[in-house]
């Protein structure tokens, strides 16, 4: 008995040193890897434009204002989490935001997985409530984005139907398949099915865990509309995504080109590359590299009009260095997360 319980405990610490140890280094490696290892892209003739047209201070602000969103993140994050009287300190906060954003770039949608494990293990959190906290973070992001996208579409309706429509009509696709009778008498009987079998074997093992992930999950989730602090979450929520709006706009000014588009079209331009690019985020990509490029160089390509030389590779060239620099901001800030993790004393323990 007592073989085993030491057993137990030595597995226990290896798992536990292998999460705070392990996965930092294989990130770590991947993020170097992903840093050097990117040379599917000829960058001859984008490389002139940006030597010949990119103005560096901007890029410079639009990088700044991107570490401003992530810092805001974390206050309001912190928010929930006191709420639920799980009080990491604000430095850690910040790390597991910082975090976030490099997994996602080596392991797509893990980043959030990621940041609730560690601020669980670090807390003795459930984790089951921390990934409520984060869920209703995230689901705030979408809402924001549907917001702005609703407050695009009147201004720029005929521009957002275009780019939503792409694809062959995949929007028509949607649309057939959301309203199909088929779908939702399915939803309702798989709805029903798990009602009945949740009501007539409460006290199942399974049952009864799924019971207590669900609650969990609720508990972290629900604290957002009684916790205190309500006032400051909202405003930080704004700050977060008007950094995100004014760094987008920084870019724009770091070239010519694009800039003539802001002088001639006004913000409705801005908002409406702002609204494509967000939306592309949502595609399952390492960090939105690719969807992200695709989004921005479409929103350009609709307000090319009457700025003469914005031809697409134009448009390439800058979405490929505002990626860029943007990706290798998050290489960096990943890099500096895990070595602080790895080699910080005064973390806490994993376990004991």
């Amino acid at each position: 008995m007592i073989l085993k319980s030491h057993l137990q405990s030595t597995k226990t610490n290896f798992f536990g040193t292998l999460l705070k140890y392990g996965v930092p280094l294989v990130i770590s490696v991947g993020l170097c890897w992903l840093l050097f290892s990117n040379d599917d892209i000829d960058l001859a003739g984008m490389m002139e434009i940006v030597r010949r047209e990119c103005d560096f201070r901007w890029i410079l602000l639009n990088l700044l204002l991107g570490i401003m969103a992530q810092v805001f993140r974390a206050a309001r994050w912190q928010i929930q989490l006191r709420a639920l009287d799980i009080r990491p300190p604000f430095r850690q906060l910040v790390l597991s935001i910082f975090g976030t954003y490099s997994v996602n770039l080596v392991f797509p949608r893990l980043g959030e997985v990621w940041r609730t494990g560690y601020i669980a293990a670090r807390e003795r959190a459930p984790f089951t409530t921390v990934f409520g906290s984060m869920v209703a973070d995230r689901l705030a992001d979408t809402l924001t984005v549907l917001i702005l996208l609703l407050l695009t579409f009147i201004p720029a309706g005929a521009q957002l139907r275009e780019y939503l429509g792409q694809s062959g009509g995949a929007l028509a696709r949607i649309s057939e398949i959301l309203g199909s009778p088929l779908l939702w008498g399915f939803v309702i009987a798989a709805m029903a099915a798990v009602w009945f079998v949740f009501v007539r074997f409460p006290e199942h093992k399974v049952i009864a865990r799924l019971r207590s992930i669900i609650s969990g999950l609720w508990k972290g989730f629900a604290v957002v509309i009684t916790m205190p602090g309500r006032g400051r979450w909202l405003i930080f929520t704004v700050l977060i995504w008007s950094c995100y709006i004014m760094s987008l706009y920084c870019a724009f000014r770091a070239f010519p080109l694009t800039a003539e588009v802001l002088v001639i079209h006004g913000p409705t331009a801005l908002a409406v590359c702002f609204v494509l690019t967000s939306l592309a985020m949502g595609v399952p990509s390492n960090g939105g590299i690719g969807p992200w490029q695709w989004a921005m160089i479409f929103g350009l390509t609709l307000y090319s009009a009457g700025v003469a030389g914005l031809t697409h590779e134009y448009a390439l060239t800058f979405a490929n260095l505002v990626m860029g620099v943007q990706t290798l901001m998050l290489i960096v800030q990943g890099l500096f997360t895990f070595g602080c993790i790895a080699f910080s004393k005064r973390s806490k323990p994993l376990s004991k």
